[in-house]
């Protein structure tokens, strides 16, 4: 059977829990809490950057998202979720790749913030700038289609997804994006996204560890 090692609040593996639901796959969900269990032996024989998710397949594992999602896309292509038209194709990989260069690394400075790690304002200022270049983008390359490549949910989603629609929790509004909000709420009545939202519990509690972890310097 499918195991998936993941964190709650991390999108990084929540697309690959929504990818598997989606997909209607059978699978083992085992959560660590990152505020050790990632250094653990039998973790770091599996991903000796200690970083999650990471999918196991029997005697085959794989780490970060964008190649769990590839391989189970590969494996269990039905439901379809990439699209084989080159423009379309190409649209999904924009999207996937402009959330891995452009906004995780805006997400970064604004999420240490949060706990409790002071940034210069120029820093924070300039993290904010370069995710409202990215949510025009993203605004633009969706335009008519209701999802990222055509009417069916895609890969590009799931990856965008998990991450578009926690930006609130950075003060970052999507007010001024209409498409995009009408994305993230369609994304959000789907049973996978309702199953795998995490609750206020959830987010303060990893939180919280994080916070030790950081005022214990590890």
């Amino acid at each position: 059977m499918l195991k998936l090692y993941h964190e709650p609040i991390s999108f990084n593996s929540r697309r690959v829990w929504i990818a598997l639901l989606e997909k209607k796959l059978d699978f083992e969900l085992i959560e660590l809490k990152l505020d050790g269990d990632q250094f653990q032996p039998d973790f770091v024989a599996l991903n000796p950057f200690h970083l999650i998710p990471v999918l196991v397949d029997d005697s085959f594992r794989v780490i970060e998202s964008l190649a769990i999602l590839d391989y189970l896309e590969a494996k269990y292509p039905t439901p379809a979720m990439l699209p084989t038209d080159p423009q379309n194709l190409a649209i999904v990989r924009m999207v996937e790749m402009v959330i891995t260069n452009e906004f995780a690394p805006a997400i970064s400075p604004l999420f240490m913030q949060m706990l409790g790690v002071a940034s210069d304002e120029s820093t924070l200022e300039e993290a904010r700038q370069r995710l409202a270049t990215g949510l025009s983008f993203l605004e633009n390359l969706l335009g008519d289609y209701s999802y990222y490549g055509g009417e069916q949910l895609s890969l590009a989603d799931i990856f965008a997804g998990t991450v578009v629609s926690v930006l609130h929790y950075f003060d970052v509004s999507l007010d001024n994006y209409p498409l995009l909000s009408a994305w993230c709420e369609r994304l959000e009545q789907r049973p996978a996204w309702v199953e795998t939202a995490p609750s206020a519990r959830d987010v303060a509690a990893s939180i919280s560890r994080m916070k030790a972890g950081i005022a214990e310097g590890k």
